[in-house]
């Protein structure tokens, strides 16, 4: 499966702390626009990072002092939401759909459909 979104990440959290959210860091709005799991336990934010796979230096220069100054930037993944505890696993895209088509996640349907 194709990822449609190679920086896109989703992180599966308690809806205990959906309070915490700062909805200026994750794609959705607000708590009426989560989805949550079957038991209503869990539910998920999704949010873009940018990976930086090797350290780099940037540079720019600053007219007022007539300086050039430059900073390093580690390589890491940046962009993670606050509520994003470290070490909490985060998925891709193709990983949250297998994820979200189990039981837990989706009702299975019942009955005929089509009436």
């Amino acid at each position: 499966m194709d990822n449609l979104w190679p920086n896109r990440r989703w992180l599966i959290i308690p809806t205990t702390v959906t309070s915490s959210i700062d909805w200026s860091q994750v794609l959705e709005s607000e708590p009426t626009t989560l989805r949550l799991s079957v038991d209503q336990q869990k539910t998920f934010v999704k949010y873009d990072v940018n990976v930086v796979t090797a350290s780099y230096s940037q540079s720019w220069y600053d007219p007022q002092t007539q300086t050039t100054e430059s900073i390093l930037i580690p390589s890491g993944t940046y962009g993670r939401p606050d509520i994003y505890p470290e070490g909490l696993g985060e998925y891709d895209y193709p990983e949250i759909l297998v994820i979200l088509s189990t039981p837990e996640w989706t009702k299975p349907i019942t009955g005929s459909v089509i009436s």
